[in-house]
């Protein structure tokens, strides 16, 4: 079955190039300016990668309605933020990865949703739990790897991953070339949610002494998220995306570029480091 999911899974990808439009690489807008620095030729990255986009929550006038009763919703700035890095999602079965993620991936617009659960699905044409009878586990883990692996090039994504998919470190190396959200939802809040399911790790006796013993193996790893949201059990999926745009904005206010950070530093103690 591995052997075939492989297989599967390119030919979904091949074939679903043109349905979700991926973007393998962000194109710098023209013309750039290139710049002496040094006695070299040097190509100031603000004109390549800074959009002019600030934090709208920073921003009274951009939170503000118009006259026409319309303000500029946060999530549609997110885009020329982040210049075509990629969103995960990570947290617990049930937690609202796929809603969440797709409702953000949604509001910002220009930006495309995956499920890597899904596209495991369509790729090997078996359900999940069909996957854990033939395969246990350790089988659905490593074609989980392999749809990481052809996913996490592409870029202007937001990819919803499985509960389980941060116990593999070879998995981070792809995680962490975008920005991860870790949707932290308490067990007694996930276990009402998803009661009567078929998720193969909790057919047990007592599947919430499960949840929490797999929360609690996998904590440690979830913890390496960016942006961590605490989702309570009066949030709905709405409420979710808003905490998640507004976490994201500020996550890249308190985490500019590096050689943004040189240039500010420079600036302040009067270098003229480019001229």
């Amino acid at each position: 079955m591995r052997l075939q999911a492989v297989t599967a899974l390119g030919l979904w990808l091949c074939s679903s190039v043109v349905a979700f439009t991926p973007h393998r690489a962000f194109v710098a807008p023209s013309p750039t300016v290139v710049l002496n620095a040094g006695g070299f030729e040097w190509e100031d990255p603000v004109n390549a990668f800074d959009q002019g986009v600030d934090n709208p929550y920073k921003n009274t006038d951009l939170m503000t309605p118009t006259d026409g009763g319309m303000k500029i919703d946060p999530a549609r700035l997110l885009s020329p933020r982040l210049n075509g890095a990629n969103l995960y999602f990570i947290g617990m079965m049930g937690s609202g990865k796929t809603s969440v993620g797709e409702a953000v991936a949604r509001r910002m617009g220009s930006y495309t949703f995956l499920d890597t659960d899904a596209i495991i699905e369509k790729a090997t044409k078996m359900t999940i739990p069909e996957i854990f009878e033939a395969e246990g586990e350790e089988g659905f883990r490593q074609v989980e790897a392999q749809i990481l692996d052809s996913v996490h090039p592409y870029v202007r994504c937001v990819i919803s991953t499985g509960g389980g998919i941060v116990t593999r470190m070879e998995n981070w190396s792809k995680l962490q070339t975008g920005l991860v959200v870790w949707l932290d939802v308490e067990p007694e809040v996930i276990i009402k949610r998803i009661q009567g399911t078929d998720r193969p790790l909790l057919q047990t006796e007592d599947p919430l002494k499960k949840l929490k013993a797999l929360l609690n193996e996998r904590k440690p790893k979830y913890m390496n998220a960016d942006i961590r949201v605490k989702v309570t059990e009066e949030m709905d999926t709405a409420a979710v995306a808003d905490q998640v745009i507004y976490d994201l904005h500020h996550f890249i206010d308190d985490n500019p570029p590096a050689w943004k950070l040189a240039k500010a530093k420079a600036q302040a103690e009067g270098l003229d480091w480019v001229q």
